[in-house]
């Protein structure tokens, strides 16, 4: 099944240009054809297509579900963004396929990169999100410093970070979430928090953990710590 992508299909019975020159002139799909669409909001519609046109195409929706995210306790990722962007776009892809609610790009002291296009790593997301045959669109922060997220207010999430330090005991993420309850997991810059970072998160809640027996990179460390989590809400479940 391929689904596309429009956020305003309720309101402007139309696919947004890029979807419509995918519709139209890649699968060369025509009046009278049916489609899936998606509004990035949980809604997934059955659609008609009424006018083929590579810039507006014009859709009769025939029917809708609500498809929500099925992991049970929302997500959040907090990951300074690695000096090569490739990295965090393959990160990007891969969470939203697995499953995540919200994605904060970090400012840390030892960010080699401080800076992202977030509007091309929505793309992606939107992708991915097609892809994996989900409705909801992950949502996707603007780099915050550091010392702004981890003293925000996160309600009831339970908060970890990954860091292993002699100075504090050593616990695996696997073994300390809790499941089916909101979480918050925060990777670090491939320099490492600053101590004085460490320090910050742990007066604000955030229990040090690692993600394994390995040294990992900062974006296999993320895309580890969102899969056990998904995998610890299933047993639960």
């Amino acid at each position: 099944m391929i689904q596309f992508y429009a956020p305003d299909i309720e309101s402007t019975g139309q696919l947004p240009e890029t979807e419509s020159q995918h519709c139209c002139r890649v699968l060369r799909m025509k009046e009278g054809d049916e489609i899936v669409v998606v509004d990035g909001k949980g809604g997934r519609f059955r659609c008609v297509i009424v006018e083929a046109h590579p810039k507006r195409t014009a859709v009769e929706i025939t029917g809708r579900e609500s498809v929500l995210p099925h992991w049970g306790a929302p997500i959040t990722l907090a990951v300074a963004p690695t000096k090569n962007a490739d990295r965090m776009e393959w990160l990007l892809e891969k969470i939203v396929e697995i499953g995540i609610d919200r994605v904060v790009l970090l400012r840390c002291r030892r960010s080699e990169r401080k800076v992202m296009k977030v509007e091309r790593l929505e793309k992606i997301m939107v992708s991915a999100m097609k892809q994996s045959l989900k409705a909801v669109l992950p949502t996707i922060e603007e780099v915050e410093d550091f010392r702004s997220f981890v003293t925000g207010d996160e309600g009831e999430s339970q908060k970890f970070f990954g860091y292993c330090d002699a100075a504090y005991p050593l616990r695996e993420f696997v073994k300390s979430y809790e499941g089916g309850k909101p979480v918050i997991i925060m990777i670090g810059p491939e320099g490492d928090f600053s101590p004085e970072e460490v320090e910050l998160a742990v007066a604000n809640g955030y229990i040090p953990v690692t993600f394994g027996q390995s040294r990992l990179r900062t974006e296999t460390a993320a895309l580890y710590g969102v899969t056990a989590a998904h995998i610890i809400n299933q047993m639960q479940s």
